[in-house]
């Protein structure tokens, strides 16, 4: 096979990935994993491993009729694992035989320490299994995978002369697996080159890497064998795999993607597909994906921190290296917490329907900063929620300082509330109540001297979550003086509202009162100074 520029990718999620402690599919999953991958474009669909259970021959089978099967594009290679046996092999064949491109990929160990304490066989034990394995398969199908399991631990010259045996069998890919995550990129480089250089036939064979996570460089490891002249990436979505996993697809595919011009490699992965076809692997295996995962974490297109997002802001490329559209993540995400700039609340705000400046962006970003002080993260909803306030506000003549309440089964509800006034003086007032919410509107009334009464009062909560950010709304009916300044309308103009946001469910009731009775009083003010300017 020629020395080209074209990566195959061998995709076995549904194999090794499966294997992973937990993460057992059902035939109707495992089906509609292997449709997912097909949209995404893997070339090989390592379907699972038959001689392990009759379902999975089964799910096997079900992948090999209605996935592999031909339709308006090229289909996947349906492959099946198959152990260096008869038996097996033909279990595998029986599997992947309806597929319009099948695969059986078999494999015995070649290291030491598996052929001492597992296999408990000699050398030339090894190499004529091998030779047997791979006759077998290929009298059976004309595409044959050999591995040469914990090739990494092997010895190389001993290595060489199992893959010259493999290849002379009639196998058409060889793959050199890293099965424990032992070796460096160096290293396997290196193993990979010495392949290329000494075993004859290598280049009328496609050569493969498959590498494990355990010292977290699995995909670095396959990079470098890339790099060396392998020409297949064995792979599974969001490294899912035995122990620590595999090589994660979309990590390998985005690597040749963004630095084609280092690498000079592709593939043919439609990477707009990658962050859907994690979130089907992820809810179907029950595997969550840690928020900093490359390529398709939650927090992989998303910014916190104000000098970050004041770069986002003005140039994308300053701290992005590839498009979230590109691999199917939406948006960037301009995070706002507590590490958050102005800035960027100003930008968002903006997208949302708020453009603020100067002394109203300087208070939005007070009481923003207030909420993110205790909050991970402050959502949209929460925005809207802070700057509607913002937005609405007269100056308040009453300004909240303190609140302290109390209540419970055991003794009455009280409140004690700390406002600062229209002179700036801070009056104190305790008040009983029914309930903490009731007894500190008391509080607030007789440090006013503005009561009112209560016609509604709503709750929501603006987001999910233990520290939800709370919403309250209420109406009062006030000062019925204040409908001078609507002669038009009636006395349901002295019905004034106001609505207040927090974590502490109890201060945002207070908040909204308060708003409202701010506004009830400004009116009057308003009033009088028109009454006055009349006179004069």
């Amino acid at each position: 096979m020629s020395y080209n520029d074209y990566v195959k990718i061998f995709d076995t999620t549904l194999r090794d990935g499966e294997q992973s402690p937990g993460a057992t599919l059902t035939a109707a999953e495992k089906l509609e994993v292997a449709r997912a991958l097909a949209r995404l474009g893997v070339d090989v669909i390592e379907a699972g491993f038959p001689a392990a259970s009759p379902d999975d021959l089964a799910a096997v089978r079900a992948i090999a009729e209605q996935v592999g099967c031909p339709g308006e594009k090229v289909p996947p290679v349906v492959c099946a694992l198959a152990r260096a046996s008869a038996e097996d092999i033909a279990l595998a064949w029986e599997a992947v035989r309806p597929a319009a491109r099948p695969r059986i990929h078999t494999f015995l160990a070649t290291s030491e320490v598996h052929l001492r304490h597992k296999l408990r066989m000699s050398r030339a034990e090894v190499l004529a299994k091998v030779r047997s394995a791979v006759e077998h398969a290929r009298e059976l199908c004309a595409d044959v995978e050999f591995s040469a399991e914990d090739a990494a631990r092997s010895d190389p010259e001993f290595l060489h002369t199992v893959v010259a045996a493999a290849i002379r069998a009639g196998a058409t890919t060889i793959n050199i697996p890293d099965t424990v995550g032992y070796t460096t990129p160096e290293e396997f480089g290196a193993l990979i080159g010495n392949i290329r250089k000494r075993v004859a036939g290598i280049d009328n064979v496609v050569l493969s890497v498959h590498c494990h996570d355990d010292l977290g460089m699995a995909t670095a490891n396959t990079l470098a064998g890339l790099r060396a002249g392998a020409r297949q990436a064995e792979v599974a979505v969001n490294g899912i795999g035995e122990r620590a996993g595999n090589c994660a697809l979309e990590e390998v595919v985005m690597a040749l993607h963004t630095r084609r011009a280092f690498y000079g490699l592709r593939t043919g992965v439609d990477t707009t597909q990658l962050t859907r076809s994690s979130r089907l692997v992820s809810s179907c295996t029950g595997m969550v994906v840690q928020p900093n995962k490359a390529v398709v974490g939650a927090n992989a297109f998303s910014h916190e921190a104000g000098i970050h997002q004041d770069g986002m802001l003005k140039h994308e490329t300053t701290y992005e290296i590839m498009q979230p559209q590109l691999v199917g993540a939406g948006a960037t995400r301009l995070v706002l917490g507590k590490h958050s700039g102005r800035h960027a609340l100003k930008a968002r705000l903006s997208e949302l329907g708020y453009p603020l400046d100067g002394s109203e962006l300087d208070r939005a970003f007070e009481r923003f900063k207030r909420v993110a002080e205790r909050k991970k993260q402050v959502s949209d909803a929460e925005l809207e929620a802070l700057v509607a306030a913002e937005l609405d506000a007269i100056e308040p003549p009453w300004v909240l300082e303190d609140l302290q309440v109390g209540c419970g089964t055991l003794g009455m509800p009280t409140a004690s509330v700390r406002l600062r006034g229209p002179d700036g003086q801070v009056r104190v007032a305790a008040a009983v109540g029914t309930g903490p919410v009731d007894a500190a509107y008391k509080a607030i009334d007789e440090l006013t001297g503005r009561p009112s009464a209560l016609l509604e009062y709503a709750v929501r909560s603006v987001t999910d979550g233990i520290d939800a950010l709370g919403e309250v709304s209420v109406r009062i009916r006030g000062d019925l003086e204040a409908t001078a300044l609507h002669p038009q309308r009636d006395e349901r103009a002295a019905i004034w509202h106001g609505h207040g946001a927090d974590t502490d469910i109890i201060v945002a009731s207070v908040k909204a009162y308060l708003a409202a009775l701010n506004r009830m009083i400004a009116a009057r003010e308003v009033k009088a100074a028109r009454a006055k300017e009349a006179h004069s």
